[in-house]
């Protein structure tokens, strides 16, 4: 179990700079190709010209899918971006999430049965972490509970959030509600 441990803490070692690197190379193109497109370098530069050639066509895909959404093709790059530093949030995420789980197990053998419930705890609190935040996203994509992709997060959280919303104010369209949840 160790050997598998120092590898995942290997990985993420890599990992993280790596995501770094390709977060900042595509904010750069992003800014290069997003002055390009609107107008703020003169389209007849060296820097406009290389970015046109170079940056762009790295875009293309992104820009397909902005504009078939009913977007601006000048906003692709941005969206790349956004898609980047988010898959790689997400990624190095559930890497570090695996580590854990990983490390709290071999930790919980040891430990014997109350080590095994302690687990048993510490995985109960984290699915419920989990739905909460899956059903944060849901709002904001517009998955309703309905959905089959998000009706696990509601059937899981619906037992708390409701109560919740009863007693706590409201903030306009700002429902603190999940906050609450996740933090208590």
């Amino acid at each position: 179990m160790r050997p598998l441990l120092d590898g995942l803490a290997l990985v993420l070692a890599v990992m993280r700079p790596a995501v770094l690197g390709l977060a900042v190379l595509t904010g750069v193109g992003a800014l290069a190709s997003w002055a390009g497109r609107t107008r703020r370098l003169s389209p007849f530069s060296t820097a406009a010209r290389l970015t046109r050639k170079h940056v762009d066509p790295l875009f293309v895909p992104v820009e397909r899918r902005v504009v078939r959404a009913g977007g601006q093709p000048a906003n692709a790059p941005w969206w790349a971006l956004a898609v980047v530093v988010a898959g790689g949030l997400l990624l190095i995420s559930s890497i570090e999430f695996l580590r854990d789980q990983l490390a709290m197990a071999f930790m919980a053998s040891q430990g014997g049965v109350r080590g095994l419930l302690r687990l048993g705890v510490t995985w109960t609190f984290a699915v419920l972490k989990l739905a909460i935040i899956a059903r944060v996203v849901a709002s904001w994509v517009g998955g309703s509970a309905y959905s089959k992709w998000w009706r696990w997060a509601f059937v899981i959280t619906d037992p708390f959030m409701i109560p919740l919303r009863r007693v706590l104010p409201t903030l306009g369209p700002i429902d603190i509600s999940p906050i609450v949840a996740y933090f208590g």
